[in-house]
C-alpha cells in the first residue's frame, strides 16, 4: 500500500528490536510504526526513533483506532496516529514527509 501510494519503502521490521537495528542501519527519513508489536510498545519505539540523531519522522498506526491518544502521539514525538482502516485515505505522503 505504501509503495502504491508513491512512497519508497526501504525496510520492514516486525519487532521493536528489529526496528531499531533497521533504523540505525538504513537511516530512514520517516517510519510508520504499529503501536502493538510482539516484543514491546510502538509508542515507546516512536520515542526512541525520534530521539535518533537524524530525527526520522514517525507516524503511529494500529488496527485499534483507540490504541494511541493525542497525548501519546505528542509525548512519543510522532507526527500523527492513523488507524489502519483510515490509511487508504490518509495523507501518508504529507504526514511522513520531513518538515
Amino acid at each position: 500500500m505504501l509503495a502504491a501510494g508513491g512512497l519508497l519503502v526501504v525496510g520492514e521490521a516486525e519487532t521493536v528490536a528489529a526496528a531499531m537495528v533497521a533504523a540505525i542501519e538504513l537511516r530512514p527519513a520517516a517510519v510508520l510504526v504499529d503501536v502493538g508489536l510482539p516484543d514491546g510498545n510502538g509508542i515507546a519505539l516512536a520515542r526512541e526513533l525520534t530521539a535518533l540523531p537524524w530525527r526520522p519522522r514517525v507516524v503511529l498506526t494500529s488496527t485499534d483506532p483507540d490504541a494511541a491518544t493525542e497525548d501519546d502521539v505528542r509525548r512519543s514525538g510522532a507526527a500523527a496516529f492513523i488507524a489502519k482502516d483510515e490509511m487508504p485515505n490518509a495523507p501518508l505522503g504529507r504526514l511522513l514527509a520531513a518538515g
